[in-house]
């Protein structure tokens, strides 16, 4: 079945339209955020910027604005129709970009939508393969919004995007980077070495950790004189269970963080599981030996300790989860900035059947993100944002993480 262009329905002389054209999809716990009835995730939806500062040629009406033909398209549906699938009810709403976030392209965050009323929106929801509406909108940037009536709802879809006049519309999508990382770049903080992995024998920034001589952390863990209380305590669990070599291995790592959550109790937690502690020691072992000595667990913990601050701020009525709506706002707060797909993923390897993410799960994905983040910034040497690697570079890469 074809679907016409508005430019078939001029009777007089024929006139072309622009058209933007995109897809996209609605995930379960991460961008299938519902409508304007669902304030706490609508703003999780997908969000495309649409520029329109080009005023249609209609001399004899006097008003400045813009045509605009906005069609939202069920994708892959009619396919699965003999298995029980429907039609998803679906619509858009369309807001206007203040001056002062115009041009940036940024996904547009939950305040914004509590506080500013649409510009325009599709007259109802309803269960078609396809919703369109005309508008005529003043010059200026706005944000399209397509969304599923209810929260939680996956499916395709098609957005286009028709005006009488030159538009730009793309998607709204956040650079990739991590702040505090881009920071120590520029700090000049000590250099590292890390032997096989990722580059063997290679320089790597590290958090400012020095990568100390073994014997010298045998001889002297830290200066009493320069521990807090709770490193003291730290020292003295961290003693116990080192044991002659005072390095840690998962286990032994697995067993003191569970000795020092449970003193904590803001946080319902058992502890942290095997592969996360791995995971720990792949990120802070500077010297390749798959233990932590007490100053990288010093480290470990200063993270940790930050990363729980953000998890109490989302942590709603003292449960042992967030949701997994609320982790893309706990990554911000951590200094990490990512993009739709990567939400997306985020969302479907740590978020369970109920959407949330507990503690355990939290950290772990942190810590990927910290490693990852980490090693890409040693290979992007010349700072483009590209990276090269041979194979056995890229398995060390990624199976010590």
């Amino acid at each position: 079945m074809c679907n016409l262009t508005p430019d078939t329905l001029q009777d007089d002389e024929r006139q072309t339209w622009t058209v933007s054209v995109h897809e996209g999809r609605w995930v379960r716990g991460s961008s299938a955020g519902g409508c304007r009835n669902s304030p706490d995730t609508f703003w999780t939806n997908p969000q495309y910027r649409l520029q329109l500062y080009e005023e249609d040629d209609d001399p004899e009406d006097g008003q400045v604005v813009c045509t605009v033909v906005v069609a939202l398209m069920q994708k892959g549906r009619r396919m699965l129709r003999h298995k029980g699938l429907k039609f998803l009810t679906i619509g858009f709403s369309v807001y206007e970009v203040p001056k002062e976030m115009r041009e940036q392209n940024q996904h547009l965050q939950k305040d914004f939508f509590l506080y500013t009323a649409s510009k325009a929106k599709c007259k109802s929801y309803i269960n078609l393969r396809e919703v369109t509406e005309r508008f005529r909108l003043p010059p200026g940037e706005y944000v399209i919004i397509p969304t599923t009536f209810k929260p939680h709802e996956e499916g395709e879809f098609i957005l286009r995007v028709f005006s009488e006049k030159q538009n730009v519309s793309e998607e709204a999508a956040s650079s990739i980077e991590s702040g505090k990382i881009q920071d120590d770049k520029k700090a000049n903080k000590p250099i590292v070495f890390v032997s096989d992995r990722a580059r063997a024998n290679k320089e790597l920034e590290h958090d400012g950790i020095l990568g100390e001589k073994k014997k010298k952390l045998k001889k002297k863990l830290l200066q009493p004189e320069e521990e807090t209380e709770e490193e003291k305590k730290f020292r003295v669990i961290y003693q116990q269970i080192a044991g002659e070599d005072m390095e840690i291995c998962a286990n032994e790592l697995k067993t003191i963080m569970k000795n020092v959550l449970s003193k904590h109790n803001e946080i319902k937690s058992e502890g942290f599981s095997l592969e996360t502690c791995r995971s720990m020691i792949a990120l802070m072992d500077t010297d390749g030996s798959g233990k932590l000595h007490f100053l990288e667990f010093k480290h470990l913990w200063k993270k940790i300790k930050d990363w729980q601050l953000i998890f109490k701020r989302y942590n709603k009525n003292n449960s042992c989860s967030i949701s997994s709506f609320e982790m893309r706002n706990a990554v911000n707060d951590a200094g990490f900035q990512l993009n739709k797909q990567l939400y997306d993923i985020i969302a479907m390897r740590y978020a369970d059947e109920h959407l949330n993410i507990d503690f355990d799960s939290y950290i772990c994905c942190f810590v990927r993100l910290e490693g990852m983040f980490r090693a890409f910034n040693a290979f992007d040497r010349d700072g483009d944002g590209i990276i090269k690697l041979n194979v056995l570079e890229w398995l060390q890469l990624t199976m010590y993480s």
